[in-house]
């Protein structure tokens, strides 16, 4: 297997980031549909250039010719309360590795590194929606379950 580096995207990085945030979506929730993947692909590279490493940090694996894992974290600055202190909270997206690397450790490196950098950065907490197969994963880095008051809901707007 060819050796991995483990560092942060940079802005020549943003096709592979697509290409990867694609392969997520799809193995998450399926096929896309025509339209809705040229509108992702529309959005998705200005939506990197603007935001990568300001807001964005992407934290990836690569070969010699391409990126193979990613874990992004999105940097959210919000009024301050005592659950954050400092009004900085960040939010992990796309936890994915190409399937012929999975299972070698990469995502957890990739997890740590993230963690890592949340804490050296100030943020108050990390935050993440898992899904089954990355659920044991989180736990192991150190994420607990999350008990809130409050349910959970969201509004979509109608195209």
């Amino acid at each position: 297997m060819t050796e991995l580096k483990y560092d942060y995207a940079k802005k020549s990085d943003i096709s592979e980031l697509v290409r990867l945030r694609i392969a997520y979506i799809k193995s998450d929730q399926g096929e896309i549909n025509d339209d809705d993947l040229i509108s992702m692909t529309k959005q998705l590279s200005p939506y990197f250039k603007k935001h990568l490493n300001n807001d964005l940090i992407a934290f990836v694996a690569r070969t010699e010719d391409r990126i193979v894992s990613t874990a992004l974290l999105l940097i959210v600055e919000k009024p301050a309360n005592p659950h954050f202190i400092n009004g900085r909270v960040g939010e992990v997206l796309n936890v994915y590795t190409e399937e012929v690397y999975r299972n070698q450790g990469i995502a957890t490196v990739l997890m740590r590194t993230l963690v890592e950098y949340a804490t050296n950065n100030c943020l108050d907490r990390v935050d993440l929606s898992a899904t089954n197969d990355g659920y044991s994963l989180y736990k192991k880095i150190g994420f607990v379950d999350s008990e809130s008051s409050y349910k959970k809901m969201l509004y979509m707007i109608e195209k």
